[in-house]
Protein backbone atom coordinates (compact mmCIF):
# COMPACT_ATOMS: atom_id res chain seq x y z
CA UNK A 1 0.00 0.00 0.00
CA UNK A 2 0.99 2.86 -0.58
CA UNK A 3 2.09 5.71 1.98
CA UNK A 4 -1.12 8.08 2.48
CA UNK A 5 1.41 10.91 3.99
CA UNK A 6 3.65 11.40 0.96
CA UNK A 7 1.67 9.39 -2.24
CA UNK A 8 0.14 12.19 -4.95
CA UNK A 9 -3.88 11.85 -4.55
CA UNK A 10 -5.50 10.91 -7.40
CA UNK A 11 -8.15 13.93 -7.29
CA UNK A 12 -11.94 13.81 -8.34
CA UNK A 13 -12.38 17.44 -9.71
CA UNK A 14 -9.81 20.31 -9.39
CA UNK A 15 -9.49 23.21 -11.73
CA UNK A 16 -6.80 23.23 -14.52
CA UNK A 17 -5.58 26.54 -15.18
CA UNK A 18 -4.19 28.06 -17.87
CA UNK A 19 -2.25 31.03 -19.00
CA UNK A 20 -4.89 33.27 -20.79
CA UNK A 21 -6.59 33.64 -17.35
CA UNK A 22 -3.84 36.23 -16.21
CA UNK A 23 -3.54 38.28 -18.88
CA UNK A 24 -7.06 39.08 -17.91
CA UNK A 25 -6.42 39.13 -14.29
CA UNK A 26 -3.65 41.65 -14.64
CA UNK A 27 -5.93 43.89 -16.63
CA UNK A 28 -8.38 44.55 -13.92
CA UNK A 29 -5.30 44.92 -11.71
CA UNK A 30 -3.91 47.27 -14.20
CA UNK A 31 -6.84 49.71 -14.30
CA UNK A 32 -7.29 49.25 -10.68
CA UNK A 33 -10.38 47.54 -11.34
CA UNK A 34 -11.35 45.11 -8.49
CA UNK A 35 -14.39 45.68 -7.03
CA UNK A 36 -17.58 43.17 -8.46
CA UNK A 37 -18.86 44.48 -12.01
CA UNK A 38 -16.59 45.97 -14.71
CA UNK A 39 -15.56 45.36 -17.68
CA UNK A 40 -14.33 41.79 -17.12
CA UNK A 41 -17.99 40.80 -16.20
CA UNK A 42 -19.62 42.39 -19.48
CA UNK A 43 -17.31 40.82 -21.61
CA UNK A 44 -17.61 37.29 -19.86
CA UNK A 45 -21.53 37.60 -20.19
CA UNK A 46 -21.54 38.33 -23.79
CA UNK A 47 -18.75 35.68 -24.53
CA UNK A 48 -20.94 33.08 -22.63
CA UNK A 49 -24.36 34.25 -24.29
CA UNK A 50 -22.23 33.56 -27.79
CA UNK A 51 -21.26 30.24 -26.76
CA UNK A 52 -24.82 29.31 -25.99
CA UNK A 53 -26.63 30.24 -28.87
CA UNK A 54 -24.15 29.18 -31.20
CA UNK A 55 -25.54 28.01 -34.13
CA UNK A 56 -28.86 28.98 -33.54
CA UNK A 57 -31.69 32.10 -33.16
CA UNK A 58 -32.17 31.95 -29.35
CA UNK A 59 -32.34 35.67 -27.69
CA UNK A 60 -30.34 35.38 -24.63
CA UNK A 61 -29.07 37.90 -22.01
CA UNK A 62 -26.65 36.55 -19.37
CA UNK A 63 -26.33 37.87 -15.90
CA UNK A 64 -22.70 37.03 -14.17
CA UNK A 65 -23.04 36.35 -10.43
CA UNK A 66 -21.62 35.44 -7.34
CA UNK A 67 -22.70 32.14 -7.54
CA UNK A 68 -24.90 29.29 -9.11
CA UNK A 69 -27.19 29.37 -5.82
CA UNK A 70 -27.63 33.44 -6.20
CA UNK A 71 -28.51 32.42 -9.52
CA UNK A 72 -31.10 30.12 -8.76
CA UNK A 73 -32.44 32.69 -5.80
CA UNK A 74 -33.28 35.45 -8.20
CA UNK A 75 -34.75 32.86 -10.50
CA UNK A 76 -37.09 32.19 -7.64
CA UNK A 77 -37.84 35.70 -7.25
CA UNK A 78 -37.89 36.37 -10.99
CA UNK A 79 -40.66 33.97 -10.87
CA UNK A 80 -42.65 35.64 -8.14
CA UNK A 81 -42.55 32.50 -5.59
CA UNK A 82 -44.07 32.86 -2.69
CA UNK A 83 -45.08 31.74 1.11
CA UNK A 84 -46.21 28.13 0.45
CA UNK A 85 -46.49 28.16 -3.89
CA UNK A 86 -45.68 24.22 -4.99
CA UNK A 87 -41.91 23.78 -6.88
CA UNK A 88 -41.76 20.28 -8.51
CA UNK A 89 -38.05 19.78 -8.32
CA UNK A 90 -35.38 17.34 -9.25
CA UNK A 91 -35.13 14.67 -6.42
CA UNK A 92 -31.40 13.93 -7.85
CA UNK A 93 -29.69 17.12 -6.89
CA UNK A 94 -27.34 18.49 -4.58
CA UNK A 95 -29.41 20.44 -1.59
CA UNK A 96 -28.19 24.29 -3.73
CA UNK A 97 -31.12 23.56 -6.02
CA UNK A 98 -33.60 23.02 -3.62
CA UNK A 99 -32.31 25.84 -0.81
CA UNK A 100 -33.31 29.40 -2.60
CA UNK A 101 -36.69 28.30 -3.58
CA UNK A 102 -37.57 28.02 0.39
CA UNK A 103 -35.67 31.34 0.79
CA UNK A 104 -38.63 32.47 -1.00
CA UNK A 105 -41.34 30.47 1.45
CA UNK A 106 -42.10 28.13 -1.46
CA UNK A 107 -42.77 24.10 -0.80
CA UNK A 108 -40.60 21.55 -2.50
CA UNK A 109 -42.47 18.73 -4.16
CA UNK A 110 -39.77 16.47 -5.31
CA UNK A 111 -39.53 14.40 -8.60
CA UNK A 112 -37.78 10.94 -8.93
CA UNK A 113 -35.20 10.42 -11.28
CA UNK A 114 -35.53 7.83 -14.24
CA UNK A 115 -32.97 5.22 -15.74
CA UNK A 116 -31.76 6.71 -19.30
CA UNK A 117 -30.57 9.55 -17.48
CA UNK A 118 -30.79 9.97 -14.33
CA UNK A 119 -32.41 12.80 -14.72
CA UNK A 120 -36.03 13.77 -13.44
CA UNK A 121 -38.67 11.42 -14.98
CA UNK A 122 -41.08 12.87 -17.26
CA UNK A 123 -44.02 10.26 -16.23
CA UNK A 124 -43.42 11.27 -12.59
CA UNK A 125 -43.25 14.60 -13.47
CA UNK A 126 -46.94 14.39 -15.10
CA UNK A 127 -48.03 12.49 -12.32
CA UNK A 128 -46.83 15.32 -9.71
CA UNK A 129 -48.51 17.83 -12.12
CA UNK A 130 -51.57 16.03 -11.62
CA UNK A 131 -51.41 15.59 -8.40
CA UNK A 132 -50.01 19.55 -8.02
CA UNK A 133 -52.56 21.56 -10.54
CA UNK A 134 -51.59 24.86 -8.77
CA UNK A 135 -47.40 24.61 -9.02
CA UNK A 136 -45.41 27.36 -9.96
CA UNK A 137 -42.38 26.34 -11.16
CA UNK A 138 -40.50 23.29 -12.34
CA UNK A 139 -36.76 22.70 -10.91
CA UNK A 140 -34.74 20.39 -13.69
CA UNK A 141 -31.09 19.83 -12.61
CA UNK A 142 -29.15 18.51 -15.82
CA UNK A 143 -27.19 15.91 -13.59
CA UNK A 144 -23.55 15.55 -13.71
CA UNK A 145 -23.52 17.44 -17.16
CA UNK A 146 -26.07 14.30 -18.90
CA UNK A 147 -28.89 16.23 -20.67
CA UNK A 148 -32.55 14.99 -19.58
CA UNK A 149 -35.12 14.31 -21.63
CA UNK A 150 -35.84 18.02 -22.58
CA UNK A 151 -38.33 17.19 -25.29
CA UNK A 152 -40.65 16.06 -23.22
CA UNK A 153 -39.85 17.71 -20.14
CA UNK A 154 -40.30 21.10 -21.74
CA UNK A 155 -43.87 20.20 -23.53
CA UNK A 156 -45.58 18.66 -20.21
CA UNK A 157 -44.22 22.25 -18.82
CA UNK A 158 -45.77 24.10 -21.83
CA UNK A 159 -48.61 21.93 -21.51
CA UNK A 160 -49.54 23.12 -17.58
CA UNK A 161 -49.00 26.32 -18.46
CA UNK A 162 -45.77 25.76 -15.66
CA UNK A 163 -41.89 28.12 -15.72
CA UNK A 164 -39.42 25.55 -16.17
CA UNK A 165 -36.24 26.90 -14.05
CA UNK A 166 -32.95 24.89 -15.57
CA UNK A 167 -30.19 24.00 -13.02
CA UNK A 168 -27.23 23.31 -15.65
CA UNK A 169 -24.78 24.34 -13.16
CA UNK A 170 -23.31 20.91 -14.16
CA UNK A 171 -23.57 21.00 -17.81
CA UNK A 172 -21.97 23.63 -19.47
CA UNK A 173 -20.97 22.57 -22.64
CA UNK A 174 -23.52 19.78 -23.07
CA UNK A 175 -25.84 19.82 -25.75
CA UNK A 176 -29.05 18.28 -26.50
CA UNK A 177 -30.46 17.58 -30.07
CA UNK A 178 -27.17 20.33 -30.91
CA UNK A 179 -28.84 22.88 -28.36
CA UNK A 180 -26.97 24.32 -25.10
CA UNK A 181 -27.94 23.38 -22.09
CA UNK A 182 -28.53 26.49 -20.17
CA UNK A 183 -31.23 27.44 -22.87
CA UNK A 184 -33.56 24.84 -21.70
CA UNK A 185 -35.64 27.12 -19.00
CA UNK A 186 -37.39 29.97 -18.62
CA UNK A 187 -34.91 30.62 -16.47
CA UNK A 188 -31.29 28.87 -16.44
CA UNK A 189 -28.31 28.96 -14.40
CA UNK A 190 -24.63 28.01 -14.66
CA UNK A 191 -21.84 27.61 -11.84
CA UNK A 192 -18.37 28.22 -12.10
CA UNK A 193 -17.84 27.08 -8.51
CA UNK A 194 -14.14 25.34 -8.19
CA UNK A 195 -14.58 21.85 -9.35
CA UNK A 196 -17.19 22.82 -12.72
CA UNK A 197 -16.01 22.20 -16.34
CA UNK A 198 -14.62 26.11 -15.93
CA UNK A 199 -14.59 27.89 -13.08
CA UNK A 200 -14.52 31.79 -11.92
CA UNK A 201 -12.76 30.66 -8.61
CA UNK A 202 -16.62 31.01 -7.28
CA UNK A 203 -19.22 32.26 -9.34
CA UNK A 204 -22.36 31.63 -11.59
CA UNK A 205 -24.71 33.10 -14.21
CA UNK A 206 -28.33 33.47 -14.16
CA UNK A 207 -29.59 33.14 -18.15
CA UNK A 208 -32.79 34.49 -19.02
CA UNK A 209 -34.65 35.32 -23.12
CA UNK A 210 -35.76 38.84 -21.57
CA UNK A 211 -33.61 42.09 -20.98
CA UNK A 212 -35.86 43.46 -19.01
CA UNK A 213 -35.89 40.65 -16.63
CA UNK A 214 -31.91 40.74 -16.41
CA UNK A 215 -32.56 44.31 -15.92
CA UNK A 216 -34.33 43.22 -12.67
CA UNK A 217 -32.46 40.83 -11.90
CA UNK A 218 -29.12 42.84 -11.75
CA UNK A 219 -31.70 45.41 -9.29
CA UNK A 220 -32.10 42.75 -6.91
CA UNK A 221 -28.17 41.22 -7.39
CA UNK A 222 -27.06 45.07 -6.51
CA UNK A 223 -29.11 45.32 -3.18
CA UNK A 224 -32.26 46.68 -4.90
CA UNK A 225 -30.53 50.19 -5.24
CA UNK A 226 -32.49 52.22 -7.08
CA UNK A 227 -31.16 54.83 -10.15
CA UNK A 228 -30.73 58.08 -7.76
CA UNK A 229 -27.56 59.69 -6.42
CA UNK A 230 -28.35 58.97 -3.01
CA UNK A 231 -28.81 55.20 -1.29
CA UNK A 232 -32.38 54.48 -1.93
CA UNK A 233 -34.09 51.54 -1.06
CA UNK A 234 -37.76 50.55 -2.06
CA UNK A 235 -37.15 46.35 -1.75
CA UNK A 236 -34.82 43.69 -0.12
CA UNK A 237 -31.88 43.10 -2.45
CA UNK A 238 -28.81 41.14 -2.11
CA UNK A 239 -25.23 41.42 -2.23
CA UNK A 240 -25.16 38.62 -5.52
CA UNK A 241 -22.14 40.33 -7.93
CA UNK A 242 -19.07 38.79 -9.80
CA UNK A 243 -16.26 40.06 -9.11
CA UNK A 244 -14.37 41.49 -12.31
CA UNK A 245 -11.07 39.80 -10.98
CA UNK A 246 -13.35 36.26 -11.29
CA UNK A 247 -14.74 37.43 -14.41
CA UNK A 248 -11.61 37.22 -15.96
CA UNK A 249 -10.43 34.16 -14.91
CA UNK A 250 -14.12 33.14 -16.26
CA UNK A 251 -12.54 34.35 -19.40
CA UNK A 252 -9.55 32.53 -20.01
CA UNK A 253 -11.29 29.18 -19.11
CA UNK A 254 -13.86 30.29 -21.28
CA UNK A 255 -10.82 29.81 -24.42
CA UNK A 256 -10.82 26.10 -23.23
CA UNK A 257 -14.32 24.71 -22.55
CA UNK A 258 -14.02 22.47 -25.22
CA UNK A 259 -10.87 21.16 -24.82
CA UNK A 260 -11.55 20.23 -21.16
CA UNK A 261 -15.38 18.88 -22.42
CA UNK A 262 -13.26 16.77 -25.18
CA UNK A 263 -10.81 15.44 -21.97
CA UNK A 264 -13.72 14.55 -19.66
CA UNK A 265 -14.98 12.83 -22.72
CA UNK A 266 -11.85 10.53 -23.17
CA UNK A 267 -11.81 10.20 -19.43
CA UNK A 268 -15.85 8.43 -19.51
CA UNK A 269 -14.97 6.38 -22.33
CA UNK A 270 -11.41 4.78 -20.88
CA UNK A 271 -13.62 4.26 -18.05
CA UNK A 272 -16.19 2.14 -19.45
CA UNK A 273 -13.93 0.33 -21.57
CA UNK A 274 -11.59 -0.73 -18.24
CA UNK A 275 -14.14 -1.36 -16.31
CA UNK A 276 -16.65 -3.05 -18.79
CA UNK A 277 -15.80 -6.94 -17.56
CA UNK A 278 -17.18 -5.75 -13.64
CA UNK A 279 -20.45 -5.75 -12.03
CA UNK A 280 -21.50 -2.38 -12.81
CA UNK A 281 -22.23 0.23 -15.35
CA UNK A 282 -21.63 3.71 -15.82
CA UNK A 283 -24.02 6.76 -15.52
CA UNK A 284 -26.18 6.69 -19.18
CA UNK A 285 -27.27 9.32 -21.10
CA UNK A 286 -29.18 8.68 -24.74
CA UNK A 287 -28.14 8.76 -28.16
CA UNK A 288 -28.97 12.64 -29.39
CA UNK A 289 -27.56 14.16 -26.26
CA UNK A 290 -24.01 15.00 -25.95
CA UNK A 291 -23.00 15.15 -21.95
CA UNK A 292 -19.44 17.40 -20.95
CA UNK A 293 -19.22 14.82 -18.61
CA UNK A 294 -18.50 16.65 -15.99
CA UNK A 295 -18.17 13.62 -13.86
CA UNK A 296 -17.84 9.96 -14.27
CA UNK A 297 -19.86 7.65 -12.17
CA UNK A 298 -20.14 4.05 -11.72
CA UNK A 299 -23.77 1.98 -10.94
CA UNK A 300 -22.86 -1.43 -8.91
CA UNK A 301 -25.05 -3.83 -10.36
CA UNK A 302 -27.76 -5.26 -8.23
CA UNK A 303 -26.25 -8.52 -7.86
CA UNK A 304 -22.60 -7.15 -6.36
CA UNK A 305 -22.07 -7.96 -2.92
CA UNK A 306 -19.91 -4.68 -2.26
CA UNK A 307 -20.54 -1.15 -1.51
CA UNK A 308 -20.08 2.33 -2.36
CA UNK A 309 -18.82 3.32 0.30
CA UNK A 310 -16.88 0.05 0.67
CA UNK A 311 -15.10 0.93 -2.30
CA UNK A 312 -14.95 4.45 -1.32
CA UNK A 313 -12.77 3.50 1.37
CA UNK A 314 -10.52 1.21 -0.50
CA UNK A 315 -9.75 3.85 -3.30
CA UNK A 316 -9.00 6.64 -0.02
CA UNK A 317 -6.81 3.86 0.85
CA UNK A 318 -4.44 4.12 -2.20
CA UNK A 319 -4.82 7.87 -2.13
CA UNK A 320 -7.88 7.68 -4.72
CA UNK A 321 -10.64 10.34 -4.35
CA UNK A 322 -14.17 9.31 -5.22
CA UNK A 323 -17.78 10.42 -3.49
CA UNK A 324 -20.85 8.55 -3.51
CA UNK A 325 -23.21 10.37 -5.83
CA UNK A 326 -25.72 12.47 -4.45
CA UNK A 327 -28.15 11.68 -1.50
CA UNK A 328 -31.95 12.70 -3.13
CA UNK A 329 -33.74 14.97 -1.41
CA UNK A 330 -36.79 13.41 -0.39
CA UNK A 331 -34.36 11.09 1.72
CA UNK A 332 -32.65 14.59 3.80
CA UNK A 333 -33.15 15.30 7.28
CA UNK A 334 -33.93 18.88 6.17
CA UNK A 335 -36.79 17.78 3.64
CA UNK A 336 -38.58 15.15 5.67
CA UNK A 337 -42.00 16.60 5.51
CA UNK A 338 -41.65 16.94 1.82
CA UNK A 339 -43.79 15.09 -0.73
CA UNK A 340 -41.72 12.42 -3.01
CA UNK A 341 -43.54 11.55 -6.25
CA UNK A 342 -42.17 8.62 -8.16
CA UNK A 343 -43.82 6.08 -10.72
CA UNK A 344 -41.48 2.95 -9.79
CA UNK A 345 -41.71 0.47 -7.07
CA UNK A 346 -38.26 1.06 -5.71
CA UNK A 347 -37.65 4.99 -6.42
CA UNK A 348 -34.74 5.47 -8.99
CA UNK A 349 -33.06 7.99 -7.22
CA UNK A 350 -32.44 5.92 -4.16
CA UNK A 351 -30.97 3.34 -6.30
CA UNK A 352 -28.30 5.62 -7.63
CA UNK A 353 -27.65 6.81 -4.79
CA UNK A 354 -27.45 3.42 -3.15
CA UNK A 355 -24.89 1.72 -5.37
CA UNK A 356 -23.55 4.64 -7.15
CA UNK A 357 -20.08 6.27 -6.80
CA UNK A 358 -18.20 9.19 -8.47
CA UNK A 359 -15.15 8.49 -10.16
CA UNK A 360 -12.13 10.65 -10.70
CA UNK A 361 -13.00 12.83 -13.62
CA UNK A 362 -10.05 15.55 -13.40
CA UNK A 363 -8.69 16.62 -17.05
CA UNK A 364 -5.06 16.22 -15.45
CA UNK A 365 -5.11 13.02 -14.74
CA UNK A 366 -2.90 11.29 -16.58
CA UNK A 367 -3.64 7.92 -18.53
CA UNK A 368 -1.75 6.20 -16.32
CA UNK A 369 -3.17 7.85 -13.65
CA UNK A 370 -6.42 6.52 -14.71
CA UNK A 371 -5.29 2.94 -15.03
CA UNK A 372 -4.22 2.98 -11.77
CA UNK A 373 -7.94 3.63 -10.30
CA UNK A 374 -9.26 1.18 -13.02
CA UNK A 375 -7.06 -1.67 -11.38
CA UNK A 376 -8.20 -0.45 -7.86
CA UNK A 377 -11.38 -0.88 -8.46
CA UNK A 378 -11.00 -4.45 -10.52
CA UNK A 379 -8.77 -5.57 -7.58
CA UNK A 380 -11.89 -4.46 -5.21
CA UNK A 381 -14.50 -6.26 -7.31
Amino acid sequence: MKNIETAKTIPLSTPTMHDEEMVYIREAFERNWIAPLGFNCDAFEKEIGAYLKEGSDISLHPLALSSGTAALHLAAKLLGLGQGDIVLCSDMTFVATVNPMVYEGARPVFVDAERDTWNMDPRALEKALEKYPQTKAVVLVQLYGTPAKMDEISEICRRYGVALIEDAAEGFGAEYRGRSLGTFGDLSVLSFNGNKIITTSGGGMLITKDEALRQKALYYATQAREGVAWYEHKEIGYNYRLSNVCAGIGRGQLLHLDEHRARKAAIYRRYCEGLSDLPLTMNPHEAHATPNHWLSVLLLDESCTRTPIELMEALAAENIESRPAWKPMHMQPVYADADFISVEKTPVSEEIFRRGLCLPSDIKMTEEEQDTVIRAIHRFL
